[in-house]
């Protein structure tokens, strides 16, 4: 059986995993504003936890299309008073940042892992984690969040894609990251059109080697509302349905908003495949 290394936490590959998203920040394009407040934020999370997340991912900087940066200063008064709260949680609790200096920050209060949209390229990104027992998501996007749903482009979407992720895959390992703590997240939606998205989905079990879990992060997202023609609101059935398809097609963890609604359906599906 495969294990998922995330600091103090082993979790057990044999079944698909739920990452609960928590968005501290008053932009995010899915709740921005509900979460903002520390309590809130910590609040939420354990009710995500109740409702079956087996991690929490917690985030202090929007990246959605179009989104402002924010400074280290903020997005530090944002996260760290979270993720101190969320301590005994008994789930590990993974930190959203593309900061470095976050990144190290986090390790030190006590994250166990650190999910990255910019693949850990930034100057000692993968120095913050190499030397910690926290697992890391490398994600793919093209561009930035200001600028990567102008004109996304690609000869191959899932080669180009699946190259990226075993570049930093061995940039990582090279640094002494071992691959038991290593997550892929092929990016949906971070520079990519829905033709693109579409691809990446139905390609989802060639995008990273067979040892290196994927996690899969469709929920709520412009994808599935235009799929469905609902706004952001009503795209629960949608993202649940993107959900379940992306474990069919081999993702090990699904990072999303409606823990419950995708834990029960993720159920039926394995007691029907029997894969409980």
């Amino acid at each position: 059986m495969k294990f998922l290394h995330c600091g103090k936490f082993r979790l057990a590959l044999d079944r698909p995993l739920l990452m609960g998203v928590i968005n501290i920040t008053p932009d995010s394009f899915s709740d921005g504003g509900n979460f903002a407040r520390t309590d809130a934020a910590v609040t939420h999370a354990r009710r995500l936890v109740d409702e079956g997340a087996d991690l929490i991912d917690i985030g202090g900087e929007s990246t959605r299309p179009g989104a402002a940066a924010v400074t280290l200063e903020e997005e530090r008064r944002r996260v760290l008073p979270v993720l101190e709260a969320l301590a005994g949680c008994n789930v590990p609790v993974s930190v959203d940042t593309q900061k470095p200096e976050l990144m190290r920050e986090a390790v030190a209060a006590g994250a166990h892992m650190i999910n990255d949209v910019n693949g850990f390229e930034a100057d000692g990104a993968v120095a913050a984690v190499a030397g910690s027992e926290c697992a890391i998501c490398i994600m793919h996007k093209q561009g930035s969040p200001q600028t990567m749903q102008g004109a996304p482009a690609y000869r191959d979407v899932v080669g180009e894609v699946r190259d990226y992720l075993a570049a930093r895959i061995a940039v990582a390992q090279a640094a002494g990251i071992t691959q038991a703590r290593i997550v892929a997240d092929p990016g949906f939606g971070f520079g990519k059109t829905l033709a693109h998205n579409l691809e990446l989905l139905r390609g989802l079990d060639r995008l990273a080697p067979p040892a290196i879990p994927v996690l899969a992060g469709l929920s709520r997202k412009s994808m599935i509302g235009a799929i469905t023609g609902r706004d952001v609101e009503g795209r629960i059935f949608g993202s649940v349905a993107a959900a379940l398809i992306a474990v069919q097609r081999g993702a090990a963890i699904v990072r999303v908003h409606d823990v419950a609604a995708t834990r029960d359906v993720l159920a039926v599906w394995q007691a029907v495949s029997g894969k409980t």
